[in-house]
């Protein structure tokens, strides 16, 4: 059986349950795999843009006739070889926060009331919140985990086809900011530390912090 990390395992969390899932940069498609055996998900499309992880993937899937008739390898450049009916809920785990929201962008079916995206940044999670308020998406749920000497946020959004309403400040911030999880605590406090400082540098550098204090005090 396959065991998660805390990270991957809290995004395992919120995929739900009898709906087909895409994840997208796989690499050993460990989530499909953890997904299929503790029968959440009935089907599964387990996607890289290199073929040396779908190699890595063959080898788990492999294990077991149950996951190799139902975790689908496909060689993809994000979400662009797969198809709308393909998947209810979309993984994006493992990648910056720029890089995430141009995959999105390039895949405008996204924008469906029956999909659910389950977004996990390495950086810049201001631009996947800005990405998701923007193209009209419902953030529905934050979440933090520590993994070894790491902390990761997970943002689950569904589309809602709502007016944005958010500014600087939610892009930086986002729900994490009201949950009172210790995790999530340690993960808000280092964004705001980190940008704490920035605002310091720039200050000491003779720059505008207008901005920036908008969001820090926002």
């Amino acid at each position: 059986m396959i065991k998660l990390d805390t990270r991957l395992k809290m995004a395992a969390e919120e995929v739900r349950h009898g709906k087909k899932v895409a994840d997208i940069g796989t690499d050993h498609a460990y989530l499909p795999a953890y997904l299929i055996e503790n029968g959440i998900c009935p089907r599964a499309i387990a996607a890289d843009i290199g073929k040396g992880p779908l190699e890595n993937a063959r080898k788990v899937t492999s294990t077991s006739k149950d996951l190799s008739d139902k975790i689908e390898l496909r060689l993809s450049d994000g979400l662009k070889e797969i198809k709308e009916e393909e998947a209810d809920d979309i993984v994006i785990a493992g990648m910056g926060g720029i890089l995430i929201s141009e995959i999105l962008t390039a895949a405008p079916w996204v924008k469906n009331e029956s999909k659910r995206l389950i977004l996990q940044p390495m950086s810049h999670a201001e631009d996947v919140r800005q990405y998701l308020c923007e193209n009209g998406f419902e953030i529905i749920k934050e979440k933090a985990c520590t993994d070894g000497k790491h902390n990761y946020i997970l943002i689950v959004a569904e589309f809602r086809n709502k007016k944005n309403d958010k500014d600087e400040a939610f892009y930086y911030k986002g729900l994490i900011q009201y949950d009172e999880s210790e995790e999530a605590k340690k993960y808000h406090n280092s964004r705001m530390t980190s940008l704490i400082k920035k605002r310091d540098a720039l200050k000491t550098a003779g720059h505008d912090v207008t901005e920036i204090e908008k969001i820090i005090n926002g």
